[in-house]
C-alpha cells in the first residue's frame, strides 16, 4: 500500500503518453472526494491522462480493474476506496479480499497503486484521505506511475530467446509451402490395413 512514507521519490518522466484508470468505490462521499483530488493532483503533475471509474464497493475495485485491463488500453490503475471497521466480520472480508485480489492482479503484471484505506474509524480515514496529511491516494497514484515506468524500462521485447521455428510447418495433406519440411511419408503414401471395400 502506498503512502505514509518519508521517501520522496521523484515522479517518473515518460517519453510516450500514459493513460491511467482511477477506480474508486465512493462509499463515503467526503472521503472519496479527498481521495480523488489527491490522486488526480499527482497524475496532473506527471502530465498523465486518466479516466475515473466508480464501482459500488471496495470488493468490486479489483474486478473493475480486471475488466478494464481486458477491454481497454490503460497503462496502470489507481485503486481507491475506504473501509471503516463496523460491528461485524464483514470488515475483515472486505479488507482481506480486496487486498488479495489487487495483489493477484499485480502479480500478473498490472501496474496498480493500492490506495484503499482500511481504518478503525472516520477520523483515521479523513487523515489518510487528506492530501495535506497522510495522502494515501496520492501515494497510490505515485506507486502506479513508478510501476508503469518500471514496466516500460524492462518490458521491451526480448530477442534471441526461446524456441523460434525455422521456416514453415507442413501439415499432412495441406498445400506445399516454402521452407524446410520434415521427412517422412505424406498422407498419399499411407495405406490402410485390412480388406479393401471393392
Amino acid at each position: 500500500m502506498a503512502g505514509h512514507s518519508d521517501n520522496d521519490l521523484a515522479l517518473p518522466v515518460f517519453d510516450k503518453p500514459v493513460k491511467v484508470a482511477i477506480v474508486i468505490a465512493p462509499y463515503y462521499t467526503s472521503i472519496s472526494a479527498a481521495q480523488l483530488t489527491a490522486a488526480r493532483g499527482v497524475l496532473d503533475r506527471a502530465g498523465v491522462g486518466f479516466d475515473t471509474i466508480e464501482v459500488p464497493g471496495s470488493l468490486e475495485v479489483a474486478t473493475a480493474i480486471g475488466i478494464a485491463e481486458r477491454l481497454s488500453n490503460f497503462d496502470g490503475y489507481v485503486a481507491l476506496g475506504c473501509v471503516i471497521r463496523g460491528a461485524t466480520s464483514h470488515y475483515d472480508v472486505v479488507v482481506n479480499e480486496s487486498s488479495r485480489a489487487l495483489t493477484m492482479l499485480g502479480l500478473q503484471g498490472l501496474c496498480i497503486g493500492n490506495g484503499i484505506i482500511t481504518v478503525e474509524n472516520r477520523e483515521q480515514a479523513e487523515e489518510r484521505a487528506d492530501g495535506a496529511r497522510l495522502n494515501t491516494a496520492g501515494g497510490a497514484a505515485e506507486a502506479a506511475l513508478h510501476l508503469i515506468a518500471l514496466t516500460r524500462k524492462y518490458g521491451a521485447p526480448k530477442s534471441n530467446l526461446g524456441f523460434k521455428p525455422r521456416g514453415t510447418i507442413e501439415i499432412a495433406g495441406g498445400p506445399t509451402t516454402e521452407g524446410p519440411t520434415t521427412e517422412g511419408p505424406t498422407t498419399a503414401d499411407l495405406k490402410t490395413e485390412g480388406p479393401s471395400k471393392a
